[in-house]
C-alpha cells in the first residue's frame, strides 16, 4: 500500500493500514511535513472547469498511446527517506511526481491513496500512477463532488482501456478486476459524525440501500434502557460510566467504552449509558435538501421583521373590530359596513353628515387608524425592497435568535457541517474571519446569519448570541482557536454543549478530560477529522465499501459492506449466530428493505451490511491486527 499526503489524514491513513490490518506501507510526505500549507480556498466553478478540460485532455493524450511523459516527470526527487514509528517505509518528497511515485513502488502496489489537501495535486498524481499501472486500485481525497464524480468515471474508463490492450483485446474488454477509483472526501465523512455529536438527541445516520439506521445515546437505567433489546435496536456500545470517557482502569473495572456487546452485557450495564442502532423508515431518515425554498426570491416570512408583522396584524384586527361595531350601531350589514370602515380608513370623501353620533365617532376613528397605518404600510414596502436588495448578502444574526448552533470556521470541514445541519433544519450562526472563505457563497445561499471577525476577539461570540445558543462547534484549523473560543463560551455558559475540532491526539485527550471535570454537567467532546476519515480511505483500499463511521466517546465503529462468499465466519450462519460480540455484527443484507432476520440463512452470493470494530473488520478482511496496538482507540 503506497500513501502519499502532506497533513495529519496522511500518517494516520498509513498507520491504520499498518496496525489494524498489518499491510506493508510507504508513505510519501514532505520533507517538512508538520508545517502544513495553507489549504487552497475560493476555486471558482470555471476553474474547476478548466482543470477538468485540461485532464481530460492529458488523460486522453496517454490512453491514446502517443508516449506523452507524465505531468511533473523529472520533478519532485526524493529528497529522503526512513522508517516510520509503526514500521512504515516513509519517503519524502515535495510533490508525488513520477520519478517519486516510481520510488515508492506504485507498479509492484496493490493500491494507493493521494490524500493531499490540494484537489488538483491528487488529480496530477492520479494520472500518473494510472499511466504506470492501469491495475492499481486508487483511492483519491477530493473536495468537489462534481469533479470528483467525474474523475471517477474517467480514470476507470482509462484502466479498462489500457487493461483490455494489455490483453490484447484490442477493444478494451478486458477484465479491470481490482483497478477501480474510489473518490471519498475527509469532510463529507467527518462532518455528520460532528453533527450529531453536538446535537442532543440526534443521533449519526447511515444510508444504505433500503435502510436508514441511527445511532443513539440511551441514558443509564430507566425503562427505555431495560427494554432497548427488546425492542429490537441493536446495541452498539456500553458508554463510560457518567460520560467521564476512557480513563485507566480503577479496582479492576472497565471505564472506556465497550463496543459491541451482547444483550446480557447490556442488561448488567449499570451505571453505563448504551449506544443503540435502530431503524428508522426512509421518510424519516431522508433530510430535506437544504436550500429547498431558499432560492432568488426570499420566503414571505423573511420579507417582514416580526415588529412589523405584528404592526400589521394590529391593524387588521383594528378594522375589522370597527367593522363590527359599525354593523351593530347602525344596524348595517356586515358587508356593507366593512365597505364603508375602508371607505373611512382611506379617506374617500363620504362623510357622515345627519348619520347618528355613533357613525361619525367611528368615522373618525376610521380616519385615525387609517392615518396610523400609512407608516406601516410604507415601512413595510421599504421593508421588502431592503430584503430583496440584500438577498445576496450575508445576514446578521435577529435579535431574538436562540436555541442555535453557532459555528465556528467555514474552510471545507465548516463547510459541510452548515450544510448539514441546514439539512437537518437546525438554526445556525457562523462565525468567521476570513472575508474569502469558500463556506461564505453557501450560507449566502441558504440564507444563515454569518458574524465575520477574529472568534478570539472580545465581542465576536456575543455577536452570535452565544449566551442563548444550545451548541458550540468549533471546527476551523487551529487547535488553539478552537479551544480558545470553547474555553471562552463555557465562561459565558458553563452548561454549553461543545465539540472541538483538534488535531493533536494526546492534546485532544488531556482537553477532553479537563473540560469534563471542570463542567461536569455539560457535553464536551474533541473530534479529529483524520481520525474519522481514516477508516473509511483505510477500507476503500482494501476493496471495502464503509458507509460510515460511528465514534463512540475516542473509539469509533465502522458500518461496512461485506461480500459473505469466502467468509467462514459468516457463510452457512444465521444472522444471529454470525455475531461476535467486540468484532462485528450483521445489520441487514445489502439492497432489501428493513433490518436482516435473525434466523435468516447467509448466503455465498449475498453482500451484507455489518458494524464493525476496526480490529473485527480487520478479520473479516482476512488481516490481522497488531497486538501491539490498540485497534479500536486512538493511536
Amino acid at each position: 500500500m503506497v500513501v502519499c499526503g502532506d497533513d495529519g489524514l496522511a500518517h494516520r491513513l498509513a498507520a491504520e493500514l499498518r496496525t489494524v490490518y498489518g499491510e506493508q506501507v510507504t508513505l510519501v510526505v514532505p520533507p517538512n511535513v508538520r508545517i502544513a500549507r495553507p489549504p487552497v480556498v475560493g476555486r471558482a466553478r470555471a476553474a474547476s472547469a478548466a482543470l477538468f478540460d485540461r485532464v481530460v485532455s492529458a488523460t486522453v493524450g496517454r490512453t491514446g498511446g502517443n508516449g506523452g511523459g507524465a505531468a511533473g516527470s523529472g520533478a519532485g526527487a526524493v529528497s529522503g527517506a526512513g522508517e516510520g514509528p509503526r514500521g512504515e517505509r516513509v519517503l519524502e518528497a515535495d510533490e508525488a511526481s513520477e520519478a517519486v511515485l516510481a520510488e515508492a513502488g506504485v507498479e509492484r502496489a496493490a493500491a494507493l491513496a493521494l490524500v493531499y489537501d490540494d484537489d488538483e495535486t491528487n488529480i496530477r498524481a492520479a494520472l500518473t500512477a494510472r499511466r504506470l499501472n492501469p491495475r492499481l486500485r486508487l483511492v483519491l481525497r477530493l473536495y468537489n463532488r462534481r469533479l470528483g464524480q467525474h474523475i471517477e468515471e474517467l480514470l476507470d474508463q482509462a484502466a479498462a482501456l489500457a487493461i483490455g490492450d494489455a490483453d490484447g483485446s484490442g477493444s478494451g474488454g478486458g477484465t479491470v478486476g481490482d483497478a477501480s477509483t474510489i473518490v471519498l472526501s475527509d469532510a463529507d465523512t467527518a462532518a455528520p459524525a460532528l453533527v450529531a455529536t453536538a446535537l442532543a438527541g440526534r443521533g449519526k445516520v447511515i444510508h444504505t440501500d433500503g435502510l436508514v439506521l441511527r445511532a443513539v445515546d440511551l441514558p443509564p437505567g430507566g425503562a427505555e434502557r431495560a427494554d432497548a433489546v427488546e425492542r429490537g435496536l441493536f446495541p452498539l456500545a456500553l458508554l463510560s460510566p457518567n460520560g467521564t470517557g476512557p480513563e485507566p482502569a480503577e479496582e479492576g473495572r472497565e471505564r472506556g467504552p465497550r463496543l459491541l456487546p451482547d444483550d446480557e452485557q447490556v442488561r448488567a450495564a449499570g451505571e453505563r449509558g448504551v449506544m443503540v442502532l435502530e431503524h428508522v423508515s426512509s421518510s424519516a431518515g431522508a433530510a430535506e435538501p437544504a436550500g429547498r425554498g431558499v432560492g432568488v426570491v426570499p420566503p414571505l416570512a423573511s420579507l417582514f421583521s416580526r415588529r412589523l408583522r405584528w404592526s400589521l396584524a394590529g391593524s387588521v384586527a383594528c378594522v375589522v373590530a370597527l367593522a363590527v361595531a359599525l354593523s351593530v350601531v347602525t344596524h348595517m350589514h356586515p358587508v356593507r359596513a366593512f365597505y364603508y370602515t375602508l371607505l373611512d380608513l382611506f379617506a374617500i370623501d363620504n362623510p357622515a353628515i345627519g348619520a347618528p353620533v355613533g357613525r361619525q365617532i367611528l368615522q373618525l376613528l376610521s380616519g385615525l387608524v387609517g392615518l396610523l397605518l400609512l407608516p406601516v404600510l410604507l415601512a413595510a414596502v421599504l421593508e421588502a425592497l431592503g430584503t430583496f436588495r440584500t438577498a445576496s448578502a450575508l445576514r446578521k444574526p435577529p435579535r431574538g435568535l436562540g436555541g442555535h448552533v453557532v459555528l465556528l470556521g467555514l474552510g471545507k470541514i465548516g463547510t459541510r457541517v452548515l450544510t448539514r445541519l441546514r439539512e437537518l433544519h437546525v438554526p445556525v450562526v457562523c462565525v468567521e474571519a476570513d472575508p474569502e472563505a469558500r463556506g461564505l457563497a453557501v450560507a449566502r445561499r441558504l440564507r444563515v446569519p454569518v458574524v465575520l471577525g477574529d472568534v478570539t476577539q472580545e465581542g465576536v461570540l456575543e455577536a452570535a448570541k452565544i449566551h442563548r445558543a444550545q451548541a458550540l462547534l468549533a471546527v476551523t484549523s487551529a487547535d488553539t482557536t478552537n479551544l480558545e473560543a470553547v474555553l471562552y463560551a463555557r465562561s459565558v455558559r458553563p452548561d454549553l454543549t461543545a465539540v472541538l475540532r483538534l488535531y493533536d491526539d494526546d492534546f485532544a485527550t488531556a482537553v477532553y478530560r479537563t473540560l469534563r471535570a471542570a463542567h461536569p454537567d455539560a457535553v464536551t467532546r474533541s473530534r479529529s477529522v483524520s481520525y474519522l476519515a481514516a477508516p473509511s480511505f483505510a477500507g476503500a483500499m482494501l476493496g471495502r465499501q464503509i458507509l460510515g463511521a460511528i465514534p463512540v466517546e475516542r473509539k469509533v465503529l465502522l458500518v461496512a459492506v461485506v461480500a459473505v462468499s469466502g467468509h467462514p465466519q459468516l457463510e452457512g450462519r444465521t444472522v444471529a449466530g454470525a455475531f461476535r460480540a467486540g468484532a462485528w455484527r450483521v445489520l441487514a443484507l445489502e439492497g432489501r428493505q428493513g433490518v436482516a432476520a435473525g434466523d435468516y440463512v447467509l448466503r455465498g452470493g449475498d453482500r451484507v451490511v455489518v458494524v464493525a470494530t476496526r480490529r473485527g473488520l480487520a478479520e473479516l478482511s482476512g488481516r490481522r491486527a497488531s497486538p501491539t496496538h490498540p485497534p479500536d482507540s486512538l493511536g
